[in-house]
Parts: structure tokens; sequence; C-alpha cells
């Protein structure tokens, strides 16, 4: 009979309520908590900032609640400098508050690269092909004497740059290729030969005895 008074006790029953409401007090800050911390249920949609200097940029994204990050830098003469010409994530992208975005903007400088060793090292197809794809602009083709479409030189802004020199991506670079195959280089010879006469050749010859006579 004690053990069911003490079972039924309205002080047993009482700390008992009190300790659940205690654990459930707990748990409930701990999920507003972390609610808080993670933005729970809370999202931002990415604003589009393609075209605005970065200084606007940025203080658009502090507004928002989100962090903008200058990742990159990209040249685009018909574009202002310092505006943005990409970012990540794109506009209209859902993000939690303090997100990070990254940007690209325009630089004030026009990209260099270092020029690849094709000068006197490759054909015409061969160096074409090698500088369009590293991002560099062809003028026309100057032809001067030598084997046919083999590249002799690179000239850049009027002249001649070599393997390893940085050159701006957006000057165009003018390949000097030879334009004469080796059997028109065998004919012009030939030809050069046939022009001498034969005639204005002197008949006398000079022998051994006659030198050491002089």
């Amino acid at each position: 009979m004690a053990f069911f008074k003490k079972l039924f006790s309205a002080y047993l029953w009482g700390n008992l309520l009190a300790m659940a409401a205690v654990a459930a007090l707990v748990l409930f800050l701990l999920w507003k908590g972390l609610a808080l911390y993670t933005n729970h249920g809370e999202t931002v949609d990415v604003p589009s900032l393609v075209g605005m200097q970065e200084s606007d940029a940025l203080y658009t994204l502090e507004r928002l609640g989100l962090r903008g990050l200058v990742a990159d830098s990209a040249f685009n003469k018909r574009k202002p400098t310092g505006c943005i010409l990409d970012q990540l994530p794109a506009a209209g992208a859902k993000v939690k508050a303090g997100r990070e975005i990254r940007l690209t903007i325009n630089s004030a400088q026009t990209p260099t690269l270092p020029l690849p060793d094709v000068a006197d090292n490759s054909s015409l197809r061969e160096a074409q092909a090698k500088l369009t794809a590293m991002g560099f602009k062809l003028g026309p083709v100057e032809y001067i004497p030598g084997d046919k479409d083999w590249v002799y030189g690179v000239k850049s802004r009027g002249r001649n740059v070599y393997s390893g020199e940085r050159v701006p991506l957006d000057v165009p670079l003018i390949l000097q290729v030879g334009n004469t195959s080796s059997i028109e280089a065998e004919e012009e010879m030939l030809d050069s030969l046939d022009d001498i006469d034969i005639g204005d050749i002197d008949d006398e010859t000079i022998g051994i005895d006659d030198i050491f006579d002089l």
C-alpha cells in the first residue's frame, strides 16, 4: 500500500511533470537556435548584378544579407572598366542569407599571354590552330621568300615578337609565311643559270705553269 501511495503521490508526479517541462523547453530552444543559425526555411533571391559597377553590386548584396566576392577578372573593351561581367550563382537563384556571391569584373588592362614557339617551328595551319585556341587574334598573312606555308616569324604592332614574349590578346598577330615551294626554288635557280651567256667566258684557261710564271 505504501508503494502505491508513493507512486500516485502528487509530489512524485509534480517532479515528473516539471522534468518533462524542462526537457521540452530545452528541445524547443535548441530547435529555435538551430533554425536561426541555418536560416531554416528562409531564402533570398540573388539579384542581377551584371553591368553594375563593383561598389554598387557589393552594396546591393550587403542590403540583402549576402556577401560579394570578386573572384576573377576578364577584359571586354565594349564594357566599362570595373563593371560586373558575370556572377555565380546566377540572378534569380534562391540562396540562404549570408551566401557568398562570386563576381567577375571587367579589367582595366588587356590580358596578355606568352607567345608560343611557332616561328620556324610549325606550318601555317599548325600555327593558326595553336594561336586561335589560346585566344590570340590573327591578321592577314605576310608572305615572304621561303618554304611554302612555313612560318618564319610573328609580328605584333609592326614589330617582330618572339617565343615567350607576352602579347596582348586584342592585338592581331601577323604571321610571316614562306610562299615558295621547293620545286619553284629549283626552277628559279635553273632559270638564273640559263641566263648566263657561255660566250662571255674566255676560252683561254690558265694552267698551273702559268700561275707559277706569274
